[in-house]
């Protein structure tokens, strides 16, 4: 039986629909090309997600909203800036849940960086001497060294970048891919432009921004 004859279960496909937010027709054939495999499906689906937003990134996000989340209790507050293309997706159901999601999941984890690009060099430099001071400490040759670095590397901006963090209510698509399946549903590029986290009592605060949006402001 070919892959567009596999017969799915319309209770799978909902289900898909529900875990995903894709459409159910992009769901059907996610199933059938996974053959029924729910979790493979999934994996089929942030697959074309995040190409559909790879081909979109270029494109300009001048609209979009500014959302709150203020955690159980009031202790920590989160205003984020999410945008898109049109006032309309703006708007929209899905753009309005994802904005709550990622704000929501700001106040959890509290990232630094809105992604990787954005680590300040000062930064950078900082964690990578830490960091070779730790592996060469081991005794290990150099170019182990530079591996046990790269490494380090990844887990830093798992750690400290927004786009990069496992989202705190499915910890397995980043928050990009999150993002990536409201690109592939909604037709328009969507990008996180800043942050701003704060907790009561603590000495510090969290602010971030895109360097696009930092070099604006320095314009």
């Amino acid at each position: 039986m070919s892959e567009t004859q596999v017969k799915i279960d319309a209770k799978l496909v909902k289900e898909l629909r529900e875990k995903s937010g894709a459409p159910m027709g992009d769901c059907l054939k996610a199933l059938q090309e996974a053959k029924g495999d729910m979790e493979d499906a999934f994996v089929v689906l942030r697959k074309r997600g995040m190409a559909s937003a790879a081909k979109k990134a270029s494109r300009t996000t001048n609209e979009g909203a500014v959302g709150t989340y203020i955690h159980a209790g009031g202790k920590i507050g989160v205003l984020l800036e999410l945008n898109c293309e049109s006032d309309f997706v703006a708007r929209t159901e899905d753009f309005q849940e994802l904005l709550r999601d990622v704000a929501m999941h700001i106040a959890a984890v509290d990232p630094r960086f809105v992604s990787r690009e954005d680590v300040t060099e000062a930064d950078l430099e900082r964690e990578k001497d830490v960091y070779r001071a730790q592996a060469a400490a081991s005794g290990k040759p150099a170019n182990i060294v530079e591996k046990m670095l790269e490494g380090k590397l990844a887990k830093f901006y798992e750690e400290f970048c927004l786009l990069d963090q496992p989202f705190i209510k499915e910890s397995t698509q980043t928050i990009a891919q999150l993002i990536a399946t409201k690109v592939a549903k909604l037709g328009e590029n969507i990008s996180v432009r800043r942050f701003a986290r704060f907790k009561v009592g603590a000495p510090d605060w969290t602010v971030a921004q895109t360097k696009a949006a930092t070099e604006e402001a320095s314009a």
